[in-house]
């Protein structure tokens, strides 16, 4: 099965939550081909969970994973770091006050 661009995930990631209603936005734009992405949810209280890809130790499945969860800023502050490592970073930021991301769907691991 051939890899997924980065751009080609992020669109259907996109399709996907707005067809469920759900507001999303890409607040930084990746590499096309090859860049990671890490999805910001903000339930609109002053709280974020930022979500990226991983490995699953236990199966050895990539599945998303918590890198970082808190008050808002904070989460900012844990995004922009790990900008600092990856320039060609993604990050999709979703709001949705009932924690709704879609993570879990088939097809988005």
């Amino acid at each position: 099965m051939a890899r997924l661009t980065a751009r080609f995930w992020v669109d259907a990631y996109l399709t996907r939550l707005r067809l469920h209603d759900i507001p999303a936005f890409v607040v930084a734009h990746g590499d096309d081909t090859g860049g990671a992405v890490l999805v910001k949810l903000s339930t609109l209280d002053g709280s974020a969970t930022v979500f990226h890809r991983s490995f699953d130790l236990q199966s050895g499945d990539r599945r998303w994973m918590e890198l970082s969860s808190g008050s808002e800023p904070d989460v900012d502050a844990a995004i922009d770091r790990q900008r600092g490592f990856d320039p060609d970073l993604w990050v999709i930021e979703v709001e949705d006050r009932a924690g709704r991301h879609l993570l879990a769907e088939d097809g988005l691991a």
